[in-house]
């Protein structure tokens, strides 16, 4: 009778161990997909945008998060200005440039 109590309580010596791993194994798991799916992509990405900033020169043409397309005529540490048509520019912070065609 108290061997089966002991047992069923998970007294020190009967396997308790097993049980606390048993028991995070599913949020391991868990871990590991939101890992490999979510976060790796997305810190891809957010390296990839980085690159493209730093790449940026005089004369690209670009996107805007904003949907503009235009060709970079100036830049400077945190903006570039862009010319959206012949002598209309406009000035966007440059990390709001999407895309470089």
């Amino acid at each position: 009778m108290f061997d089966q109590i002991a047992y069923a309580m998970g007294a020190p010596g009967q396997g308790g161990g097993q049980q606390g791993l048993g028991m995070f194994l599913p949020l391991i798991l868990l871990f590991a997909i939101f890992y490999f799916l979510l976060i790796r992509p997305q810190q891809k990405r957010q390296k990839d945008h980085k690159a493209l900033l730093a790449n940026l020169k005089k004369g690209d043409q670009v996107i805007t998060a904003g949907g503009l397309y235009g060709r970079i005529t100036g830049l400077t540490d945190t903006t570039a200005t862009v010319e959206i048509a012949e002598k209309v520019r406009v000035k966007v912070a440059r990390g709001q440039i999407s895309a470089k065609l």
